[in-house]
């Protein structure tokens, strides 16, 4: 088989109630030659064996989302890579654009929409583009891709339990500004319904400006709502 041109990394962990819908619609990226790697961080239900039949590889990493795309990035075949959430969907025509945007640039993202019910998550969208667009710096929920030789330059994804896509961000942009793209990947609003849309804004206000300030990674990801990974 050829060698594919880019290759889809995607984390997950007991997913086994949607990983047959997140991974569908990347069946027919797969038939087009995209390698579609899904990283499993240590499922206590079916997701593995769901997930199995619907990608190229599937391989275990321990739990946390840096460790888990280093492990897949670790085993892609392609030169361009694509770190996707799972509960993140591609535009039509995303691997044209990706693909566009990395024959002048070596790293970039897609600009976001948060599905949900809240007229305010299309502000918190907005912000998020905006903010990104002025800063350089992506978020894991818009799709972040890279070439693998700039990737492999900056050591990957930094090992931490949050905020591992700034520290990937800032390392990167010091190679070159990304491409934002402005068409939109649609990620999940669930968590800001279910906390409540402007205590997630200010939650992660905070958490980013304590993390600007030194704070530690493993406090903020306790803060955020993550267990703490087993050792």
């Amino acid at each position: 088989m050829p060698t594919p041109t880019l290759s889809i990394i995607l984390p997950v962990l007991n997913e086994a109630t949607g990983i047959a819908s997140v991974l569908a619609p990347l069946q027919a990226l797969r038939a087009a030659g995209v390698e579609l790697i899904v990283v499993d961080g240590g499922s206590t239900d079916d997701t593995a064996a769901l997930a199995a039949p619907l990608c190229d590889q599937l391989i275990s990493a321990p739990r946390g989302r840096a460790s888990q795309m280093n492990a897949g990035a670790a085993v892609a075949q392609a030169d361009r890579l694509l770190f996707l959430h799972a509960d993140t969907r591609l535009p039509p025509g995303a691997i044209a654009d990706i693909h566009a945007a990395l024959d002048t640039r070596i790293w970039g993202r897609f600009d976001v929409h948060i599905d949900g019910q809240h007229p305010m998550l299309k502000v918190v969208a907005a912000m998020m583009n905006l903010r990104s667009r002025l800063t350089g710096i992506a978020t894991g929920d818009q799709a972040i891709f890279v070439r693998r030789t700039a990737f492999d330059q900056i050591g990957g994804f930094a090992d931490l339990p949050l905020m591992e896509d700034i520290a990937l961000s800032r390392r990167m942009k010091a190679l070159g500004r990304p491409a934002c793209l402005r068409q939109r990947v649609t990620t999940a609003g669930r968590r800001w319904e279910t906390h409540g849309v402007f205590r997630t804004i200010f939650l992660m206000w905070r958490l980013r400006a304590a993390y600007a300030l030194g704070a530690k990674p493993d406090e903020l990801a306790r803060r955020y709502g993550y267990a703490p990974r087993e050792s």
